[in-house]
């Protein structure tokens, strides 16, 4: 069995992140979210759930009720773009690029080197940014 989150690298619609969101979502609902995951905005802390929602200009509120009514990603993220916004290309781009290199070389890089650690992945060199550790994490890398 594959593991029950998708990797942050996985696309809906061109955009990171979005399913697993979802999938956390779910599996919260259900009661099935593995430890140490957390879902939606955290005092103090930017999460990506956070980010992805300010991208979108979508409540995590909002979003989780749409989820659990159902459907597959693309009608939560076609509901994300009719009650929020509709990123263009460029974008998206700018999104992604930022997303996927989280912790590598930025305000993150010391949280990620820590969280790195504690995973038991700190030699590992080659995981530079979250969406490496969450990977590795998950048995995807």
């Amino acid at each position: 069995m594959s593991f029950p989150i998708h990797s942050p690298r996985q696309q809906v619609y061109g955009i990171v992140v979005f399913a697993r969101i979802v999938d956390k979502i779910r599996l919260h609902a259900e009661g099935k979210l593995p430890d140490g995951y957390h879902i939606g905005p955290m005092p103090g802390n930017r999460t990506f759930d956070d980010r992805l929602c300010k991208f979108l200009d979508v409540s995590f509120e909002a979003l989780s009720a749409r989820v659990l009514e159902g459907g597959n990603y693309e009608e939560i993220m076609d509901w994300c773009f009719e009650h929020g916004r509709k990123p263009d290309a460029e974008q998206i781009e700018v999104w992604n690029g930022f997303m996927m290199k989280r912790g590598w070389r930025d305000s993150g890089s010391e949280s990620l080197h820590q969280q790195r650690i504690e995973a038991g992945f700190g030699a590992w060199h080659d995981i530079m940014t979250y969406f490496d550790l969450m990977d590795a994490e998950e048995g995807r890398a």
